[in-house]
């Protein structure tokens, strides 16, 4: 689950973190109130789960609380990577002399947790990693162990940390590593951190990226989430329980289970295609679930063709294979779909589709099946 900077921020002053404490924005008239407030010259940002808010115009420095309302409200509105600016937050303006970038991430690959630093902080770390890789220092902490003082103290002098600031440096380090294990976060980033002039730590940009399995342990957390930033697909999917994911391809995917739905979307990625979405109809997938999963594959303008692929375990095929009639009946389909049953009363299911009435391209195996729905996407 995403969340703001601003609350990414009140969750890191909880660990001891030194932030940079702003104040949210709804209107240019509190970002004027907010402005006068702090005093001085403050810095605008948008607040929006989206990166490349300063290259779309989404932060901006004000001298004044007129210049905070003026370009507050040339922020609230903007379109930054599909997502429309609805609050701003104001912060003091910070006196940097050096910018540093820290993260924590969860490592699967290294199971554990990994402290990730580079000295080229304020910039797209993405963009460090692809063109001076060199530049990210890394070390990973064992999670039953813990991070420990030495670990950090390795990340500090790879970073090229003076000796002097090591001591204070490792205590932000551990302070971020706390933060993401307490609030179960899959992400932790500040960037940047810096060192002031006067030779002070804060982390002026806070970014937090929660577990949604671990939530159910943290209630507070579910408040922090803001539907206006999320996909409202997604949001539909939840609703009807259901695991949805929207994808960038032309390919709806509805499948049973989510072993088989990555192997589905693999399976297509070979045979030439890409998926629209993931969509996990559960192992005991009903008619009316089968139908929702429809309605939320047909809502993407972009889908030119549609796989069921469906084993047959808890999930019984003629259940999925009514669920799939029904849709139809109730919802005017104009791609092509391609079905495919396996298991449990799977004759049955073929029957049925055989007898619906509608032109359904049938396949047995799932490399036949992405075949099929690649070339049905393509009109061949």
């Amino acid at each position: 689950m995403n969340i703001h900077e601003y609350q990414a921020a009140e969750l890191f002053a909880k660990y001891g973190l030194p932030i940079n404490p702003g104040r949210v924005a709804r209107t240019p008239e509190e970002a004027a109130e907010h402005a006068r407030a702090i005093g001085g010259t403050v810095v605008l940002k948008a607040q929006v789960h989206s990166g490349g808010r300063g290259k779309a115009g989404g932060v901006k420095l004000a001298k004044s609380p007129e210049e905070a309302a003026e370009k507050t409200g040339q922020i609230l509105g903007l379109d930054i990577r599909g997502h429309i600016v609805q609050q701003v937050l104001v912060a003091p303006g910070a006196d940097i002399a050096k910018e540093y970038y820290l993260g924590a991430i969860l490592d699967r690959e290294a199971r554990g947790i990994t402290m990730m630093g580079s000295a080229e902080g304020g910039v797209d770390i993405e963009e460090v990693a692809r063109t001076n890789p060199e530049a990210i220092i890394k070390v990973t902490a064992d999670p039953l162990l813990g991070l420990q003082d030495y670990e950090a103290r390795e990340l500090a002098f790879g970073m090229g940390i003076e000796a002097a600031e090591v001591n204070s440096f490792v205590a932000i380090v551990k302070q971020l590593y706390s933060a993401f294990v307490g609030e179960d976060a899959s992400l932790a980033e500040i960037n940047p951190l810096i060192r002031t002039g006067d030779g002070k730590w804060a982390a002026i940009d806070s970014k937090m990226v929660l577990d949604d399995s671990a939530l159910y342990r943290h209630p507070g957390l579910e408040g922090l989430r803001d539907l206006a930033e999320e996909n409202p697909t997604e949001i539909e999917a939840k609703k009807a329980g259901l695991a949805f994911v929207k994808l960038d391809g032309e390919i709806g995917c509805m499948v049973n289970g989510a072993g088989l739905s990555m192997a589905t979307m693999d399976a297509i990625k070979f045979a030439g295609g890409s998926p629209a979405n993931f969509l996990d109809v559960g192992g005991g997938a009903t008619s009316k679930q089968v139908v929702q999963g429809l309605q939320l594959i047909l809502a993407d303008p972009n889908v030119t063709a549609i796989l069921f692929n469906i084993f047959g375990g808890i999930a019984r095929c003629d259940v999925i294979a009514q669920g799939i009639v029904d849709g139809l009946t109730q919802i005017e389909v104009k791609v092509p779909l391609v079905v495919r049953l396996l298991g449990t009363n799977q004759e049955e299911g073929r029957r049925i589709l055989r007898e619906s009435g509608f032109d359904l391209i049938t396949a047995d195996t799932m490399s036949e099946a992405a075949q099929k729905v690649v070339a049905a996407a393509a009109g061949r």
